[in-house]
């Protein structure tokens, strides 16, 4: 199979898979039409994505933020807002990208849905596995293209080597290892503080429980607080697990989660491991050869890395091994440790942003639909629930439930604000 005839085959065989499940028909905007889009949250990783969309809102809390993306994308005081409530209610905006803290991914995005946008979120698209069902629910009723930010999905290097796997070039794949492995800053210890001038530190924190400012809370730092974030799992580890999901071709939730690890070097404030070993088991239909294994390593303290990456996967089938990374390598092995040749995979380059608005205009699901993210998410919100608790869950991928364990069914959602807010959804 030729290089084009492979990535077609895969966009094409996703979105039928994926329409084949649906009863509805997505709002399309016509093939000349222009798409009105927001960023909402112009830090890190807001700031980034400005480059690879035309937009014409922008908001963020934080004023100095916001004066510099609305500057960089020439909006006047009507389309830089601080409140994302006068985007959903404009109604010439057809779509936004949402690149807020891991906390208003599903909220904000929930009402984007419920007014008819289309939603392009970051990744991980939910703060819990709660969020990410109700987001499903939320695109599917108001039919809407929503594309996870797991860019690899639209990435041609990593789409061919899918493929590869599909096309059988190490048998049958039973078992996907992935890592995120790298050194992060200890974030030290900190009290609360006044906000910083400009920021509305009340809209930040949105629908979450209320904490008060804390700097080593607040940008980017923010990752690493149960209230706000997800953890390194989370964080980078959710490319990584998405495509070793992908190439593992389990298109469910697992049913058996075993997680443990911990802060094992960092002496500081963050309230997520720095350490964690998770294994998650797919059953398929219980036979001999259905089953699949999913395993993530996370060590946020160390350089030395696996096949000298900071992140990758390896995939273990009957007939070999396939190392991929996101950085741009490949390896394939037969089972005598032989390298085996394979086809010149495609461009490191992703086109994500673009199939997102190809999905919009031509009424189709897009790589990255909604569906594969709340499949590859869950192994994230079930590992760091199994982590804190520490023990294994037994999951009904049926009832997206924990069998017999009504704590660890609490933290598949979360505690909003006592008082009540705008955002929290339902």
């Amino acid at each position: 199979m030729d290089t084009k005839t492979r990535r077609t085959f895969l966009k094409e065989a996703a979105a039928t898979a994926v329409i084949a499940t649906s009863t509805t028909t997505l709002r399309a905007a016509g093939a000349n039409d222009r798409i009105n889009t927001a960023l909402i949250g112009c830090g890190g990783r807001g700031g980034s994505l400005l480059g690879h969309a035309d937009f014409q809102y922008v908001c963020d809390p934080d004023a100095k933020r916001l004066a510099a993306a609305a500057k960089e994308v020439g909006a006047n005081s009507q389309q830089a807002v601080s409140d994302m409530r006068r985007i959903f209610d404009n109604p010439d905006v057809d779509a936004v990208f949402i690149a807020t803290p891991d906390h208003w991914h599903a909220p904000a995005a929930i009402m984007a849905c419920q007014a008819a946008k289309h939603v392009y979120v970051e990744k991980p698209c939910s703060h819990n596995f709660r969020e990410s069902r109700m987001l499903l629910d939320a695109a599917r009723k108001h039919q809407v293209v929503v594309q996870h930010g797991t860019q690899q999905r639209s990435t041609p290097f990593t789409s061919d080597a899918m493929q590869m796997l599909r096309e059988g070039i190490i048998g049958d794949v039973l078992i996907a290892k992935a890592w995120n492995i790298q050194r992060r800053v200890n974030i030290g210890h900190h009290q609360p503080s006044q906000p910083p001038a400009g920021l509305d530190h009340d809209l930040w924190v949105g629908p979450a429980e209320f904490m008060p400012f804390q700097e080593n809370r607040f940008h980017y730092s923010w990752h690493w607080w149960h209230n706000f974030g997800t953890g390194g799992i989370g964080n980078d580890g959710a490319h990584e697990m998405d495509y070793a999901r992908w190439g593992l071709g389990v298109d469910t939730l697992p049913s058996k989660v075993s997680a443990m690890g911990g802060k094992y070097y960092f002496d500081d404030d963050q309230q997520f491991p720095d350490t964690a070993t998770c294994l998650f088991e797919y059953p398929g239909d219980d036979k001999v050869a259905h089953k699949r294994q999913l395993i993530f390593e996370l060590r946020l303290w160390s350089k030395s890395y696996p096949f000298n990456v900071d992140s990758g996967a390896e995939f273990f089938g009957t007939e070999g091994k396939m190392f991929l990374s996101k950085r741009g390598k490949l390896l394939v092995t037969d089972n005598s440790n032989k390298r085996v040749a394979t086809p010149e995979p495609g461009s490191r380059e992703s086109g994500h942003a673009d199939d997102f608005f190809d999905a919009i205009r031509n009424s189709r699901r897009p790589n990255a639909d909604i569906l594969e993210a709340h499949r590859s998410v869950a192994p994230i919100h079930l590992g760091n629930v199994s982590v804190r608790l520490g023990r294994t869950l037994e999951f009904d991928p049926v009832k997206e439930q924990v069998v017999g364990d009504d704590e660890a069914n609490q933290m598949l959602g979360r505690t909003y604000r006592q008082e009540g807010h705008w955002a929290i959804p339902s």
